[in-house]
């Protein structure tokens, strides 16, 4: 229509100019009958000329007609809308555009959209022409962060209107030139990967690195910096945002902007901020600060009560950095959020507002961080006591077997009427209970070792029924509830009871006036993993078994601590602390997990998940019985005995010559090599220590099995058997042996090894 109406206007004055240059000629013409007919013509022509003038006219009335009704329609429209000529100059701007982009008025809409999408002309001249040929186009474009709807409606012959809507991303936000606040996109390195328009307009144009705006490197955020601005310097506080790939979201907020009217433009940033008053009082909070809060009211509330945990007043603290007695550096706390734990970082700084002071409290969500935090300190715990459990078990267990063994040699020679034999035996047992205890620390650093087999609930518990009711005594009731069809699992069938009699044993002291303690199993089938107490159980089949009591029950600050090693509430001399811990270290090792829940005054239940076995063909098969071994008979054999330790090397080297058996003493591998240089030696059995100074036991027995392939091994260790248990596994006909041993098992798995 405007083409058409531009095309009439020069047209009609030319017919005209034509009709009166054929009627001057009609008046000059001798001739009267050709006179006559171009008076004719020229009077059509001037006819013409006329018409074709009004339908112009009429054209160009209607064209401001639809241009007036559109710009009417997208007045008010919250996306920017633009209409331009087949040029792309642009005519007019609704407040939307013109608050986004600025006046544009004679501009090219190419100008006016700058580089906020990648080739921006090539983008515009595709959709024109296909608005051209089917009367309206849209297309999405990537910008640098978000996406943008551009859509394209033709007006008329030659005029086009546009709309830009903003789509939002795959998180909910709106693009970044949405955003009033100047915030940019900076690498690793300091270079500038995105700015938005805010930006943009504040600085004048794009920058490349972060050094040409910000003047007093490096960033600090939550503090306020000095930027280059298209007015000059001006002082603004910065928050940061850690994105992917080393990316930093960078947001300025100029110190005029922190006014009571003008906050409510910050609830557009993702960064939560809060103004405080110097007296400790929120007077502002953007709604991603309300958000974290979890507390849409917190303006006006002391921020003390919002969050705790500094170790001293959170007023004293907002007080002091208000007058500038503290060192500005984030603090972690936890808000007072009851439905979750939630920890926050938050940094405070100081702005001036004429003759009053108030502080911008810049937040982060620092949950995860101290999730990860506490892991890394827990696991820092476990490792150091495993590593104290480990070094202290193969001391320890030299000593252990150099008493139990010599106590039981002296028990040989003593019968029960003898007056020693009590004492004696008194001896053995507090040796075997110190031994259970470097097991229980062992068990807790997950370094036992472990002899699983395929094991059925059910059967283990009923097996224990019996002793679990003697345990729990008269007072209190032990209920059985199983699951039918309940999964077989994999574990260590000793440890695994050790396990459950603990659990029971800890209900049982929960329930001094008696009450009743129920063990139920069940089936479960995970198909998302669980996640609580800061662990995450995997995808898959499990067995969980629950053991819940209705006693005392735990404090909720205490929860947490119960697996710890020596933790107990018990009074001296009732519990070493040790149980819970022991049965935590078996479920970990076994590859399953333990929780607790408790309320205080209601009751306590732990819950132990797992894994499920798959039966497979060995499973099925039926074990044979072992042969009975009998010991009481003397035996022969040649055994060479390498021990570096004497008392214990004395007691073996008694227990096996009693036995029968001809023993060869060595202090170290380095003399076990030498006694075998001898060829005519025989020697049915080696048995050794696994750490020794110099040479370990399986480098000299790997040596030594050169020249004597067919010598049996039993290999005796303080350590847990995994620590070696490859090495082993490269030695045929060799057997472990933990210590402390008795005499009874020393001789019993050289007879073994020898038969």
């Amino acid at each position: 229509m405007a083409r058409l109406a531009s095309g009439l206007a020069p047209r009609a004055g030319l017919i005209f100019v034509v009709s009166l240059a054929v009627l001057g000629g009609a008046f000059v013409m001798p001739e009267p009958v050709i006179g006559l007919a171009m008076l004719v013509i020229g009077l059509t022509f001037m006819w013409v000329s006329g018409l074709v003038w009004f339908k112009a006219k009429r054209l160009k009335k209607m064209r401001s007609q639809l241009h007036k009704t559109i710009s009417g329609f997208v007045e008010l429209d919250a996306s920017p809308s633009f209409t331009t000529n087949a040029d792309g100059v642009i005519g007019y701007q609704n407040k939307a555009a013109l608050e986004r982009f600025g006046s544009h008025d004679g501009d090219t809409l190419l100008k006016a959209l700058g580089d906020l999408f990648a080739s921006p002309a090539a983008t515009l001249f595709r959709l024109q022409n296909r608005a051209q040929a089917k009367g309206a186009a849209r297309e999405d474009v990537v910008m640098r962060r978000g996406h943008l709807r551009l859509a394209v409606h033709q007006i008329g012959d030659d005029g086009y209107l546009w709309r830009l809507e903003d789509i939002a991303d795959k998180t909910g936000s709106r693009g970044a030139d949405g955003i009033s606040v100047p915030m940019m996109t900076v690498s690793r390195s300091g270079t500038v990967l995105f700015m938005n328009e805010a930006l943009r307009r504040l600085l004048g144009g794009r920058e490349n690195s972060l050094d040409r705006i910000v003047n007093d490197l490096p960033l600090r955020p939550g503090d306020v910096h000095e930027i280059s601005t298209i007015d000059g310097k001006m002082r603004a506080l910065v928050a940061e945002i850690e994105s992917s790939a080393g990316r930093r979201e960078i947001y300025f907020l100029p110190e005029g902007k922190s006014r009571n009217e003008d906050w409510t433009l910050l609830d557009a940033m993702p960064v939560p901020l809060l103004k405080i008053s110097p007296a400790g009082d929120i007077m502002m909070a953007n709604r991603p600060a309300r958000e974290l809060l979890a507390d849409h009211d917190a303006v006006g509330r002391p921020l003390a009560e919002l969050v705790e945990g500094l170790g001293r007043s959170v007023s004293d603290w907002v007080r002091e950095a208000a007058v500038g007695r503290t060192i500005l550096k984030p603090e972690v706390l936890r808000a007072s959020i009851p439905a979750q734990e939630t920890f926050l970082q938050i940094t405070l700084n100081r702005v001036d507002e004429g003759d009053t002071q108030s502080l911008i409290a810049v937040l982060n969500d620092a949950t995860e961080l101290k999730t990860l935090e506490a892991q890394f300190v827990q696991s820092q715990k476990m490792q150091a006591i495993g590593q104290l459990a480990g070094g202290v078990a193969h001391d320890f267990n030299n000593l252990l077997t150099a008493i139990s063994g010599h106590c039981d040699l002296l028990l040989l020679r003593h019968d029960k009427g003898d007056p020693d034999y009590g004492d004696l035996v008194q001896i053995h047992q507090n040796a075997n209970r110190a031994a259970a205890l470097v097991g229980q620390l062992l068990a807790f650093s997950r370094k036992q070792t472990l002899k699983p087999e395929v094991v059925d609930m059910r059967e283990t518990l009923s097996d224990l029924t019996h002793l679990l009711n003697r345990l729990v005594g008269e007072k209190i009731t032990l209920t059985l509830d199983h699951e039918p069809g309940l999964r077989p699992i994999r574990a260590d069938k000793r440890q695994l009871e050790q396990v459950l009699m603990n659990l029971v044993v800890n209900a049982r002291d929960a329930m001094k006036d008696g009450g009743e303690i129920k063990v139920e199993t069940r089936n479960e089938l995970l198909v998302k993993p669980l996640e609580r107490d800061r662990v995450k159980v995997p995808v898959g089949e499990y067995v969980v078994v629950t053991v819940t009591d209705h006693g005392v029950g735990i404090p909720a600050e205490n929860v947490q601590k119960v697996f710890e090693p020596f933790y107990t509430t018990k009074r001296t001399g009732e519990g070493t602390g040790l149980g819970l811990s022991t049965a935590y270290g078996i479920v970990k090792q076994t590859g399953g997990f333990i929780f607790v829940d408790s309320v205080v005054g209601s009751g306590t239940a732990f819950t132990l998940y797992l894994p499920a076995h798959e039966p497979v063909e060995e499973d099925l098969k039926p074990v044979a019985a072992p042969a009975p071994v009998v010991t009481q008979g003397r035996s022969t054999g040649v055994v060479l005995l390498v021990e570096d330790e004497a008392p214990v090397r004395a007691f073996a080297s008694r227990a096996l010559r009693m036995r029968g058996y001809t023993v060869l003493e060595a202090e170290n591998a380095e003399e076990a090599l030498a006694t075998l240089e001898d060829e005519s030696l025989d020697v049915d059995v080696f048995v050794t220590d696994v750490i020794m100074p110099g040479m370990d036991g399986p480098s000299w027995v790997s040596l030594a099995l050169k020249d004597r392939p067919g010598v049996k091994v039993v290999f005796v260790s303080g350590y847990a058997e995994d620590s070696f248990s490859e090495q082993q596994a490269r030695i045929p006909n060799s057997v472990f042996l933990p210590k402390p041993f008795s005499l009874s098992e020393l001789t019993a798995t050289v007879q073994e090894q020898i038969h």
